[in-house]
């Protein structure tokens, strides 16, 4: 039965209600990857700018879609009720009509494929089959008879499409073959990327169980969810040096650990806390050490 139950919001434009569900926050989760991958692909004499802008915008349309995906998905499904903590759905608290929202994704995901088109004429099958997967992957992650979102393969979702996936086909439009160095940095960018679907479960784990949305958080309980955190940023925190000792990387992507530097105040408090309240004010610093993350690993291969 459809969730009807609204929260008290601000009134919006209908484009202030459109960027809001946009979720502009989440976007450097989508950026970041390709950021990363460009600059492996750089460092390898294989930059291409135009696929490097295609793929970033593929990127982020593709985030703005699955963002919307959730919003009309959760609010259909009454995952998102008056209970939630955290930024206001649109769907949910009465704003936009669920038909509405419905066609903004469409919209975001059609114009991905669009120009996805293009990317694929340039890389061939390879970026094909990551182009519809992703899209396919954005839309079942909470829709769907079966959303993948609600059954404990989430983060399995992020890490793939929002690390590895991301950084490696970004790598390979430019270059038009795979790179294990792309991979490898696309496991420390999945793997941050991850943190912030892990503290956003682990804040919605009481609500998400009462609404039978079994996340990873939800399965595995918060105590098993604050070591899954601890062990993403130990990995993150293995790529740079892994990469020096097995694949020649620059010294200089050693940088990329004063990201890892900077997530040690939140994930404490991810640690140390229970309130959902407090565990929503860990999001932004969790996703901006991701950013950072990506920012200094491409610097270090730029270097």
């Amino acid at each position: 039965m459809t969730q009807t139950a609204h929260v008290d919001a601000p009134e919006m434009t209908r484009f202030g209600a459109l960027l809001h569900a946009s979720r502009p926050r989440t976007l450097p989760a989508a950026a970041t990857p390709v950021v990363v991958g460009t600059s492996i692909a750089f460092a390898h004499d294989a930059f291409a700018l135009l696929p490097a802008l295609a793929a970033l915008v593929c990127a982020l349309l593709i985030q703005v879609g699955t963002n919307f995906a959730n919003d009309y998905f959760d609010y259909k499904k009454g995952a998102d009720t008056e209970e939630r903590i955290g930024e206001v759905r649109v769907t949910q608290a009465g704003i936009v009509e669920p038909t509405e929202v419905k066609r903004w994704m469409v919209t975001a995901f059609a114009l991905a494929v669009l120009l996805g088109g293009y990317l694929v004429y340039v890389g061939g099958w390879p970026i094909l089959a990551i182009g519809l997967a992703s899209v396919t992957a954005g839309i079942l992650y909470t829709g769907g008879p079966w959303p993948f979102g609600y059954h404990g393969l989430g983060d399995v979702f992020v890490f793939a499409f929002f690390g590895v996936i991301a950084v490696a086909g970004t790598y390979y439009v430019q270059a038009l073959h795979w790179s294990v160095s792309s991979l490898l940095a696309g496991a420390g960018i999945g793997a941050l990327a991850t943190n912030i679907l892990a503290v956003n479960n682990l804040r919605d784990v009481r609500t998400d169980a009462k609404a039978g949305k079994r996340t990873l958080a939800v399965i595995l309980g918060p105590t098993a969810t604050k070591a899954q955190y601890i062990l993403l940023l130990l990995l993150a925190t293995l790529i740079p040096p892994t990469g020096i000792l097995w694949l020649d990387w620059s010294p200089y992507t050693l940088l990329a650990l004063f990201a890892v530097i900077s997530a040690l105040r939140p994930a404490w408090n991810v640690i140390m806390q229970t309130n959902p309240e407090t565990l929503d004010q860990q999001l932004a610093p969790t996703a901006r050490a991701l950013l950072l993350y990506g920012v200094l690993l491409a610097g270090g291969f730029l270097l």
